[in-house]
């Protein structure tokens, strides 16, 4: 109601000024023939003449009504150079920034929420450069100030800023019109005061602010710079450390553009993902279920059997497909394909020099490197907890367990995960699968709690039903190693609701995190700031325009097709970046967690949707009414989208089940290219395939809105076709 009445208010007074002709006063001609006249008053009453000036031109300038020039000509004119500058200046830069804020609360929040998305590139400039944009705006009168004042009320740009840039921004151009009414009998025209040549002025000198960001940057590269000497050749044009996902794409595309390339690797080719995460993990999981489904063998008319298995050959599967995988990595590879592999230690020196400590420890085994450019891909390792008591009982990690647990003959009898995230989740169902006594903890109130709370709940039961013990709202105190009945016993220790709980274990598994690997490398002795991970900007450069970050160790995603995508902004960047760069693109990350059902994700989920307030449809399509789920005895889970009101742009999309994150990749690809679910539903999708539920549920949506006056038309119209 309150903005109705603003809206209102404003509307009637704009509609007055017109109706009653007051615009007939605000003309060159008028002021002319009326000089004489307010020069009297101006004369008998000074102070209210102002006053009255002031408050008028503030409303013309607030309601963006025509004839703001002839009021600055004006008070030239009544109140010579000084005061009729300063009475204008406040007064147009006040009346501006009311028109700012009116257009701010009237319009800003449902403009942000139906197209926030889009407008996020906008938002961050806004955020980094609007200053500078609405400082260019304001020395160009070639642009409506009406105009300006509408669309930065839009924006997220700050009112103090708004009203301080404004106030110097337009004193330029003030002073030309007020010093012009000072000779108001010499003026035929305005073209007479703005002519081609200060109209051009006036445009050089808007772009003053951006020569002035380019020769900041410029002094800042200098500044940052100026500690080290720059070598006069590089032996390098790329150096890129660390050979996990990020560092083996940017080599990867480095030889292919012909640079010449060292990649430099201190451990494993391959990193995280191939040696410790993704593909064991995955390899695992697909034991683990096959071992479930063998179990539950009746559901699909089979008999139920309990599995024979040598946990020693399911851990030497684990390895073999990493040994299978390997190739694809390895330093014979990548040396075929042009790069240099040195397998080592690096530091770098300067922003230009990287040393390497090789590994083969003979008597020339540190070498230094000169290069145009470095990609820092140095990955992530687990966390573990500060928990006294940890390192006497014994632990393993998501990168320790696949050597630790191959010498064992039995998956551990009781088994104890740390931490609810994706990992842990992963690894839990798939050991309870393998017949260990599985108990979970979690310190938050739920597990994935980057989820929806149903999800949570969903994966929660999942993985109760395969006998993991699930304790949310738990924290971890310490580790305890004690003899019970003559044998050695571990227990952990936990806190709930302010009572103790102790927990005997056989093996400790901490998945509480990931934290980017920052130390080592020289970071701390060039300066370049570092918090959880190492910090970028939107081309991800460091603090050194020629060192640029990407993968985990530069977040803000832990995925491997992430580091895969940065590392090609950062390659490219780094390369070319003289002609052209690129600001990463992250508008369509999709992510899954790989246990039973699957749960994949892409843009915002409705938790995320209200904490940003970002307005929005659900549309869910649930699985057990899919042909394909039937037939496969996975008839579970569901599609659901989130779409902008009224329209089928795509927000954000959730998938439960078999499969989840394959059929993703569909909706992946409408997010980027900016396809809705009518394209969708468009597409013909194979029978039978879990894939027709994309179809299905874009269909759910289109049938929620045709408007039912349709159908009713279309009645008649058969009917009448009847006869």
């Amino acid at each position: 109601m309150k903005k109705l009445l603003l809206l209102v208010v404003s509307t009637l007074l704009i509609l007055a000024f017109f109706v009653l002709d007051l615009n007939h006063f605000l003309t060159l001609d008028t002021l002319k023939a009326s000089l004489g006249q307010f020069e009297t008053w101006r004369a008998d009453s000074p102070v209210l003449v102002g006053f009255t000036f002031f408050v008028f031109y503030v409303a013309v300038a607030a309601l963006s009504l025509p004839g703001a020039v002839i009021m600055t000509l004006a008070a030239g004119a009544l109140f010579g150079l000084l005061a009729g500058t300063a009475i204008v200046s406040f007064a147009s830069s006040i009346g501006a920034t009311l028109a700012f804020l009116a257009s701010r609360y009237l319009l800003r929040d449902a403009i942000q929420n139906r197209f926030g998305n889009r407008l996020k590139a906008i938002n961050d400039g806004m955020a980094r450069d609007g200053v500078f944009y609405l400082f260019t705006l304001r020395l160009v009168p070639l642009f409506p100030f009406f105009l300006i004042n509408l669309l930065m009320g839009l924006t997220k740009i700050r009112t103090r800023s708004y009203y301080w840039v404004s106030q110097v921004g337009m004193l330029a151009g003030t002073l030309v019109y007020v010093n012009a009414g000072t000779q108001l009998a010499r003026i035929s025209g305005l073209s007479s005061i703005v002519s081609p040549g200060l109209l051009m002025s006036f445009a050089l000198l808007g772009v003053f602010p951006m020569l002035s960001k380019w020769f900041l940057t410029l002094l800042q590269r200098r500044r940052v710079y100026a500690r080290w000497q720059r070598p006069k050749k590089f032996d390098r044009n790329l150096i890129v450390i660390g050979a996990g996902a990020a560092g083996l794409v940017s080599a990867y595309i480095g030889a292919t553009v012909r640079a010449k390339v060292t990649l430099i690797e201190a451990h494993k080719m391959g990193g995280d993902c191939l040696n410790y995460g993704c593909v064991p993990s995955k390899a695992l999981i697909k034991s683990a279920r096959i071992a479930h489904q063998m179990r539950h063998g009746e559901h699909y008319g089979l008999a139920a059997v309990v599995p024979e298995f040598s946990f020693r050959k399911i851990m030497a599967r684990v390895h073999e497909i990493i040994r299978t995988i390997a190739p694809h990595d390895s330093v014979e590879r990548y040396t075929k394909l042009g790069v240099e592999v040195l397998q080592g230690y690096a530091r770098i020196v300067d922003p230009w020099t990287v040393e390497v400590t090789l590994n083969n420890g003979g008597d020339n085994n540190i070498v230094r490197l000169t290069t145009r450019s470095i990609v820092i891909a140095t990955g992530a390792k687990p966390i573990v907890p500060l928990l006294p008591g940890l390192e006497d009982v014994g632990y393993v990690t998501s990168d320790t367990l696949w050597d630790e647990f191959a010498k064992l003959d039995a998956p551990p009898a009781r088994l104890v995960v740390l931490g609810g995230g994706p990992i842990g989740c992963e690894l839990a169902q798939s050991f309870a699968r393998l017949g260990s006594q599985v108990t979970q903890v979690e310190m938050a109130p739920r597990i994935m709690m980057r989820e929806d709370q149903e999800l949570s709940e969903l994966a929660r039961n999942a993985l109760t039903r395969d006998g993991v013990d699930v304790l949310t709202s738990h924290k971890a105190l310490r580790c305890e190693r004690e003899s019970v009945d003559g044998r050695e016993s571990k227990f952990i220790v936990l806190e709930h609701d302010g009572a103790e709980l102790r927990i005997e274990f056989d093996a400790l598994l901490c998945a509480v995190g990931r934290v980017a690997r920052l130390s080592g490398y020289g970071l701390e002795q060039l300066g370049i700031e570092t918090q959880r991970t190492v910090l970028t900007n939107d081309y991800l450069e460091t603090l050194y325009p020629n060192i640029f970050a990407a993968g985990d160790v530069a977040g803000p995603y832990q995925f491997t097709h992430t580091a895969a995508h940065q590392a090609w902004y950062a390659t490219v960047n780094a390369l070319f970046g003289d002609f052209k760069k690129f600001k990463v693109d992250y508008s369509a990350i999709p992510w899954a967690t790989f246990i039973t059902p699957e749960v994949a994700r892409v843009g915002i989920n409705e938790q995320e949707a209200r904490e940003k307030h970002v307005a929005y449809e659900v549309t869910q399509y649930d699985l057990d009414g899919l042909d394909r789920a039937t037939t496969d005895g996975t008839a579970y889970g569901f599609v659901k989208v989130l779409t902008v009101p009224g329209k089928d742009r795509i927000l954000g999309v959730t998938i439960v089940g078999e499969h989840a994150a394959d059929l993703l990749a569909e909706f992946v690809l409408a997010m980027k290219h900016g396809l809705g679910l009518n394209k969708i539903l468009g597409t013909i999708h194979t029978y039978p395939t879990l894939a027709e539920a994309n179809k299905y549920v874009a269909g759910e949506w289109k049938r929620s809105h045709v408007p039912q006056w349709i159908f009713a038309w279309s009645e008649r119209y058969h009917a009448w076709m009847r006869g």
